[in-house]
């Protein structure tokens, strides 16, 4: 054997037994140690793929959408508070926007999360939605009666407004 001469194959090249002290038996040894090595870790991955007791039934959950507890509760207070008119204001109560929100509200939001909206701010939907959002979840609970009530108010005309909040429903 030529002490210069180099056989390349795929994933091996024997090179001459010169060179490495090896003869070329060994080095075929070592390529087939190698092959099984390399198919014996392929075997244990696809076993992983499967990686659940016997007679176990696996479920996989792709994709999870969010829960919106809130979004019918929302959606009645809207129509109750400005017809869903996102530019509502009432001149009498001085309340912005879709959920009606007073500056008294809001700067009691603002005191209590740290933000610094200002009263025109609630006419964009998705600020008076947080703010509304915020009072719900502070509520302590999917009551959506007690909700609504402390959205409005309190006293006996909370009733009331839970009455046409409920048409929405």
């Amino acid at each position: 054997m030529d002490p210069k001469f180099v056989r390349k194959t795929d994933t091996f090249m024997v090179v001459s037994e010169k060179r490495l002290g090896m003869t070329e038996r060994t080095c075929l040894r070592v390529w087939i140690l190698s092959c099984f090595k390399f198919i014996l870790i392929i075997c244990f991955l696809m076993i992983g793929l499967k990686a659940a007791a016997p007679g176990t039934i696996t479920t996989f959950i792709f994709v999870s959408q969010p829960i919106e507890a809130y979004n019918r509760l929302i959606n009645a207070v809207v129509m109750v508070e400005s017809s869903g008119d996102t530019m509502a204001f009432n001149l009498e109560e001085e309340a912005y926007g879709a959920f009606q929100i007073r500056p008294i509200r809001l700067l009691d939001y603002n005191q209590r999360t740290g933000k610094n909206y200002k009263i025109e701010d609630c006419y964009n939907y998705k600020t008076s939605r947080e703010i509304f959002l915020y009072y719900a979840v502070l509520n302590g609970s999917l009551d959506f009666q007690s909700i609504a009530r402390n959205w409005n108010g309190s006293g006996k005309m909370t009733l009331v407004y839970w009455e046409k909040v409920l048409v929405h429903l």
